[in-house]
């Protein structure tokens, strides 16, 4: 299966570390142009760096995706860069705060969603004006298994996942005319900073065990099916949600 990229302009937020990371190299092995895009410098340039060293091409950006200004910023800088855009992984995201509805922080809310959600439209809003220039476009936006089902403790989390996986949906109906692609994807539990800095090792184990393959997944396991859905061998799917999930929802 050919899934090249060269001459094409991919956008990864939260490309510093994760999924992000396992993304933009898989991306980068396949020819496209990757913008590295993190809150922080120092983890976008070390993979920019990996990247470079191996052949590929790549440049760094910082972002804050709750910031509008800022994913506009980002988007500008791709284009700048490279002349267009074809394709955007909205990636970056945080777990937030572990407690029942009725005890939620309300800033905590405010964070995640922001995050979460808010910076998922950001990069949407910004990106397919850009990609309807260039008459096609891809986009992938990472929501989670909790995009489907619920998990006690961690009603903004699920509430933003829902919403992204429901905002693929719009953005793929309104612009599947003008050939750009949305497409969500739901991850499991996959071993990334993020889990292991939200769930200490015994509930790791556990939520390991509740996946049918009796494993948490790895970044490398979603990095192939965003790298698929970006590419033109998925030319015929859009609007769609796409779990990674060892089996998780199955049950």
């Amino acid at each position: 299966m050919d899934l090249r990229f060269d001459g094409k302009t991919i956008i990864v937020t939260g490309g510093g570390s994760g999924i992000g990371a396992a993304t933009c190299m898989e991306l980068a092995a396949s020819g496209a142009t990757v913008i590295v895009a993190g809150r922080t410098m120092q983890g976008v340039e070390r993979v920019v760096k990996q990247i470079v060293d191996s052949g590929g091409q790549a440049h760094a950006v910082a972002v804050d995706v709750a910031d509008a200004a800022s994913v506009e910023a980002m988007v500008r800088f791709a284009v700048e860069k490279t002349g267009s855009l074809y394709g955007l992984v909205n990636n970056a995201g945080i777990g937030g705060q572990i407690a029942p509805t009725g005890d939620y922080d309300l800033a905590a809310w405010k964070q995640v969603t922001d995050i979460n959600l808010s910076g998922v439209f950001y990069g949407m809003r910004f990106a397919i004006p850009e990609m309807v220039k260039a008459g096609t476009g891809s986009i992938v936006n990472i929501a989670s298994i909790l995009g489907s089902v619920g998990f006690a403790g961690s009603v903004g989390y699920v509430a933003a996942k829902h919403g992204v996986v429901g905002m693929t949906k719009n953005a793929a109906l309104e612009y599947g005319a003008q050939g750009i692609r949305v497409n969500s994807v739901g991850p499991g539990f996959i071993h990334t900073p993020m889990v292991d800095t939200s769930l200490n090792k015994t509930t790791q184990d556990v939520l390991s065990s509740k996946h049918a393959l009796g494993r948490m997944g790895t970044s490398e396991e979603v990095a192939a099916l965003i790298v698929f859905l970006l590419s033109e061998q998925a030319s015929f799917i859009t609007g769609s949600y796409h779990l990674v999930d060892g089996g998780y929802t199955a049950q």
